[in-house]
């Protein structure tokens, strides 16, 4: 399945689009909160093994509808090396199924899915990632790539 074009601001203002990563695997994943104890312990076991991703050619983009200056103290807080994007309209989390009915303390809400998408050279999302739990998350994927990324 191709992945859906996206076009959104960093924690910098910088834009970043789906065709900066074409010809590099890419990890895309959708974040309910910056600054949040789930979010915060899934970005940093990101950060702990960005390194060892982008030496395989394999980059690391997280999205929430945070804003831009929300995301820069989050992002500086927690010495990050990835980009957050900002898409405070929620189109590209929609589009990506990434919004949907959540329940929390027996009430339900719209919000963010912590959800992720594996999209490998040719902008094809090779595997999905559903409600993933923060604390296992990024070992979960580093088994995987190692099955997928021969």
């Amino acid at each position: 399945m191709k992945a859906p074009y996206f076009s959104l601001p960093d924690q910098d203002g910088k834009d970043h689009t789906l065709d900066d990563y074409k010809g590099k695997w890419l990890i895309l994943f959708f974040y309910p909160k910056d600054n949040t104890p789930g979010c915060t312990k899934e970005v940093c076991s990101f950060r702990d093994i960005s390194h060892e991703l982008q030496e395989k050619n394999i980059f690391i983009v997280g999205i929430s509808k945070d804003s831009v200056s929300s995301h820069k103290k989050f992002y500086d807080k927690h010495s990050l090396s990835f980009p957050l994007l900002s898409d405070q309209s929620i189109s590209i989390i929609k589009s990506y199924g990434s919004w949907g009915i959540k329940k929390f303390m027996g009430r339900e809400f719209e919000g963010i899915m912590r959800n992720t998408f594996l999209i490998n050279p040719e902008g094809e999302i090779v595997k999905q990632y559903e409600k993933v739990n923060p604390l296992f998350h990024s070992n979960d994927i580093l088994s995987d790539i190692k099955e997928i990324i021969k």
